[in-house]
């Protein structure tokens, strides 16, 4: 299950890169500065690009990747690249149910339950916290637009 994990996570970098490479350049009007418009399909770059604060002129791969792995709650790629099979599927759900949830929630919503209990929760516990509260109860909205961008 690992290894199938990531390579999701492998592919999800690179179609961050491929909405990257759909920039194209322009000048705005009223600055005359030089501003990027992007035609993704996979993720809403500008988004990304803000909350993040990445450097639009220097992405890369590589970038790519340690920006997955920042969106799905890890430090670094590497950090992704050693996590438990638990650790990665939940990362998977989080990036897949953003309408439902968005990371900093998630986070809170946990700190939220292992301070009420006075318990520091498992990644195996996580995973079924998120399984029961977000994939089979109904009406969980995020208020906040998911980064990747509907495949519908």
């Amino acid at each position: 299950m690992k290894n199938k994990d990531v390579n999701y996570f492998k592919l999800q970098a690179k179609n961050l890169y491929r909405d990257y490479q759909t920039k194209q350049p322009y000048i705005d009007d009223v600055d005359r500065e030089t501003y990027y418009q992007y035609s993704p399909k996979y993720f809403d770059i500008d988004q990304l690009f803000v909350d993040y604060d990445w450097d639009e002129e220097n992405f890369s791969l590589m970038k790519a990747q340690h920006l997955i792995a920042n969106i799905v709650g890890f430090n670094k790629w590497a950090d992704l690249l050693k996590a438990k099979p638990e650790e990665l599927e939940l990362a998977h759900l989080l990036l897949d149910n953003q309408e439902k949830i968005h990371l900093e929630d998630w986070n809170m919503y946990m700190a939220r339950i292992e301070y009420d209990n006075q318990v520091v929760l498992d990644p195996a516990s996580k995973l079924e916290i998120f399984k029961k509260v977000f994939l089979e109860e109904d009406g969980h909205h995020s208020p906040f637009p998911p980064y990747k961008l509907s495949q519908k």
